[in-house]
């Protein structure tokens, strides 16, 4: 358990030194339907990307939603 959390922390501080996926777009300066399409293309990689992640850490119940939704969320920009 003292491992997972160790896990958990260093990927959530090491996660901020990304850009996130709104930040990308505003640099592409994207807007409508390319904003769109571009953003859920890119949440779509950080679900894969997340749950490649806590199938590593063993993840599984409420600890998996709560990585998944934090990783997710942390890529996406929200």
């Amino acid at each position: 358990m003292k491992r997972t959390i160790l896990v958990v922390s260093f990927c959530l501080i090491a996660l901020p030194a990304f850009a996130t996926c709104k930040s990308d777009a505003a640099d592409k300066k994207l807007a409508g339907a390319a904003l769109k399409s571009f953003v859920s293309k890119c949440e779509k990689d950080a679900q894969v990307k997340c749950d490649a992640g806590s199938k590593t850490m063993s993840l599984a119940g409420a600890a998996k939603t709560s990585h998944m939704k934090k990783c997710v969320g942390d890529a996406v920009g929200m």
